[in-house]
């Protein structure tokens, strides 16, 4: 992990994208962090995690609903496979 200030990076924005192909590059203003540059395939991995774990997140919650269920088959006949 890397830590830069903004004025840093907006002075050698190449070089700080450059590193974040390889690492993410944290944006400091004041001393904190502001913001994160990564690369497309990491920012496109964390983007896949989160929908995975938010489909993860509707999965649990429709199966703790309380009320009959549906059995298999039928399902599959309400949503047209079968």
């Amino acid at each position: 992990m890397t830590s830069i200030p903004i004025s840093v990076a907006r002075e050698n924005l190449p070089e700080a994208v450059e590193r974040a192909r390889a690492e993410p590059v944290f944006l400091e203003r004041y001393g904190q962090p502001a913001a994160v540059l990564v690369s497309p395939e990491h920012y496109a991995r964390l983007a896949a995690a989160l929908d995975d774990a938010d489909d993860a997140e509707a999965f649990d919650s429709a199966m703790a609903e309380e009320g009959p269920s549906i059995p298999w088959d039928q399902a599959k006949v309400d949503l047209g496979w079968e």
